[in-house]
């Protein structure tokens, strides 16, 4: 019996995979020109192109290794900064200009602030919010007082500075959400 078992057993598997080839074929034969391998048979791909289409990653999307809770949320490569409510939901997110001295990935939190300063490239700013300080240069986010509102003003470049800034309405922002202990993650 165990002889006829194993003939009907195979016999099934032999009928299961020529269906599925059966099948396969059917469904290489519908696809449209362009698709499949027949239209590819023995070329390689052109140049610059990839056999997997690439997904481009949102910029504005909260890094994944960002912390926990509410915190504000800097990206050194992606000049963003994102304000994140405790419950993880993203309040608000923009772009900033860097400032020339960059602090290490880590979490910080809100040391002091100031309504209204000059900064040490002799710019006048509001809404200072200070998180580090990096070989004696103080770090910390500012809007230029005297600049576009709409966007960041672009610090000194040849100034050793720590301010990094935002337009006004973001520095608004993030005056009214970075209050002293907030915490600052900062990634790559």
């Amino acid at each position: 019996m165990s002889a006829s078992s194993s003939g009907i057993v195979a016999g099934l598997t032999a009928a299961a995979l020529a269906t599925v080839g059966y099948l396969a074929h059917q469904a290489a034969e519908s696809l449209p020109d362009g698709l499949g391998r027949a239209a590819h048979a023995g070329a390689a791909p052109a140049a610059g192109t990839s056999k997997a289409p690439q997904v481009k990653k949102d910029p504005t999307a909260l890094p994944g290794d960002s912390g926990k809770g509410a915190r504000v949320v800097y990206s050194l490569r992606g000049d963003r900064v994102w304000l994140v409510a405790g419950d993880e939901a993203v309040s608000r997110t923009f772009e900033v200009e860097p400032s020339a001295v960059d602090p290490a990935p880590g979490s910080y939190s809100v040391t002091s602030r100031s309504n209204s300063v000059t900064g040490s490239d002799g710019v006048p700013v509001e809404h200072v919010v200070r998180f580090a300080t990096v070989d004696g240069v103080v770090v910390g986010f500012s809007s230029a007082v005297g600049g576009p509102s709409a966007s960041p003003s672009a610090p000194d470049p040849k100034a050793r500075t720590g301010g990094i800034r935002e337009s006004r309405a973001d520095g608004d922002a993030m005056w009214t959400f970075a209050t002293i202990g907030r915490s600052v993650m900062v990634v790559r």
